[in-house]
C-alpha cells in the first residue's frame, strides 16, 4: 500500500440558507469562535479550536435546493466529536431548544455501541451528527 499524500481535513465548507442564523448557531449554541470570513462572498469561518467550518451564504435564498442526503451528490452529514457523554447530553438540550433546528434523533447508541450519537439539521439546513466514543 502506498503512503497517503494527504494529512486530514483542512476545513469543511457548508452552504447555508441564512449565513447569520447559522453563524449564531455555531457560535452561540455550540460555543465555536469566528476565525475569519469574506463579507463579499459572503462567508464566515468558524472553529471549535480543532476543526474549521466555512459557512457560505446560498446565492438565492428564495429558490435554493434543500438538503437531501439521499438524492444529491455531496454532503450526507458532518460528524463532530464531543469529549464526554455529559457534553453530548448538554449539547442535545441546547440544540433541541434552538430556533430553526430539527433534531432527527436524541443521543442513542450507534449500532451496538459503545459510541453514542445524535443527529440534527442546523438552522442553515445541513445535517450534523455529534458523537461520543469512550474507546
Amino acid at each position: 500500500m502506498t503512503e497517503s499524500l494527504t494529512r486530514g481535513v483542512d476545513h469543511v465548507g457548508l452552504t447555508v440558507k441564512e449565513l447569520e442564523v447559522s453563524r449564531a448557531f455555531f457560535v452561540d449554541c455550540l460555543g465555536w469562535k469566528v476565525v475569519g470570513g469574506k463579507p463579499a462572498y459572503p462567508s464566515v469561518y468558524v472553529s471549535d479550536g480543532v476543526s474549521v467550518v466555512t459557512l457560505w451564504q446560498v446565492a438565492d435564498r428564495a429558490s435554493h435546493v434543500a438538503f437531501d442526503r439521499r438524492n444529491n451528490v455531496g454532503l450526507h452529514h458532518l460528524a463532530l466529536k464531543v469529549p464526554s457523554r455529559a457534553a453530548l447530553d448538554e449539547l442535545h438540550s441546547r440544540i433541541a431548544a434552538w430556533p430553526g433546528v430539527s433534531v432527527e434523533f436524541a443521543p442513542e447508541p450507534s449500532g451496538a455501541g459503545p459510541k453514542v450519537h445524535m443527529m440534527f439539521l442546523e438552522p442553515g439546513g445541513n445535517r450534523i451528527e455529534l458523537a461520543w466514543d469512550p474507546r
